[in-house]
């Protein structure tokens, strides 16, 4: 895949007896080939999701990671993930997640674990954030893992802070 170039995807499930609907763009802005599938990523923000989501997922390179992470955090500094909600309306929320992709490979590397493990669990803490969840304070920290975990395990993925 060449940098910059997005695929679309939408898809609509169901959530109990209520429907919610996912509007996933994904843009690739990273050379790297570990770069997960769209039907997976889809997966991934569907299980995570509460309510009707509207969402890019940007793959990004290290330069790329550090100057949104600098620009937004004011940390010099790439990161894993960044998010940001554009809209956060009771029945539906708009945002984007960044994924910087050679922080993810070292981090999975560095934990034995697989790319696409610790990419899901990227992916699933962003739509989180995007959902208002947050792990600032201690009691919310918990919360939010404790949804993480429940969520990879529905996936088929151990639970990523063991």
């Amino acid at each position: 895949m060449s940098p910059g170039r997005a695929r679309a995807a939408s898809t609509s499930t169901a959530a109990g007896t209520r429907s919610k609907r996912i509007d996933l763009v994904v843009q690739l802005a990273s050379v790297s080939a570990e770069i997960p599938a769209r039907r997976l990523l889809k997966r991934w923000v569907s299980a995570a999701a509460e309510r009707r989501l509207d969402t890019t997922i940007r793959f990004v390179d290290e330069d790329e990671g550090r100057a949104l992470n600098r620009t937004y955090r004011r940390k010099d500094r790439a990161t894993n993930v960044l998010s940001f909600v554009y809209d956060d309306a009771p029945d539906r929320v708009c945002g984007d997640i960044v994924l910087c992709m050679p922080v993810l490979e070292r981090e999975a590397h560095a934990s034995r674990k697989s790319v696409e493990a610790h990419c899901a669990h990227l992916v699933v803490h962003g739509v989180l954030h995007l959902q208002g969840y947050d792990h600032q304070r201690v009691r919310d920290a918990v919360a939010m893992e404790a949804r993480e975990r429940a969520i990879l395990a529905g996936l088929g993925f151990p639970d990523p802070y063991s």
